[in-house]
């Protein structure tokens, strides 16, 4: 006799993350927990909590997408930094090992690490960092992070929120700049000759 085992029911029940940023985390256990979890991906905050990122929406990763390509391809023209993708960690002076969206930094401050610290979380903070916003994340949220970076040693910093059409951009020694709808930003001079075509990620 076949048993048939029935469909699940229609309603599941919520599963609630717990709050993991009152953890206690050092960067070795950090780095254990990103070894034993790779298809996560994962933040430290500068106290030790973690931070669980779920994956992006289709229209987001389009939108991340365009914007590392637009990116690069300056980078690789320009020639004096290197750039990195959204799954780079880097560990910050504060002790926090963030990944941004996108990131660059200058030739000479990668060049003094050594292989090993290469391999790992950078110890180092970008010069220039984009974070574009998710519809998962709050606008509090994220401005805290553009704010920690500058804290830390960015130069430049730029924070997309696609679906208000505004871009906030930070400046070492600066207020943050607010545009709205704007179609270009330029990077000028922390990044001569980069500007980023917005109108692409309307």
């Amino acid at each position: 006799m076949v048993q048939t085992i029935p469909p699940p029911s229609e309603k599941v029940a919520p599963f609630l993350m717990p709050d993991l940023t009152s953890l206690r985390l050092t960067p070795a256990q950090f780095e254990q927990v990103c070894r034993d979890n790779p298809d996560l991906r994962l933040e430290l905050t500068s106290t030790g909590g973690l931070i669980v990122m779920p994956p992006t929406g289709s229209l987001t990763g389009k939108r991340n997408f365009n914007l590392s390509g637009q990116f690069a391809a300056w980078a690789e023209k320009d020639g004096t930094g290197i750039g990195f993708d959204s799954s780079t960690g880097f560990t910050l002076p504060n002790g926090a090992i963030r990944s941004p969206d996108v990131s660059w930094v200058r030739r000479e401050k990668w060049d003094a690490l050594s292989e090993d610290e290469r391999e790992e979380f950078a110890p180092l903070c970008p010069d220039f960092v984009i974070e574009l916003r998710s519809r998962w994340q709050t606008l509090k949220a994220q401005q805290s992070k553009m704010q920690e970076y500058l804290d830390n040693g960015t130069q430049l910093g730029w924070f997309i929120d696609p679906r208000h059409r505004r871009i906030y951009i930070y400046r070492k020694g600066e207020e943050v700049e607010v545009l709205t709808d704007a179609a270009t930003v330029s990077a000028d001079p922390v990044l001569p000759g980069f500007e980023l075509r917005l109108t692409e990620l309307w």
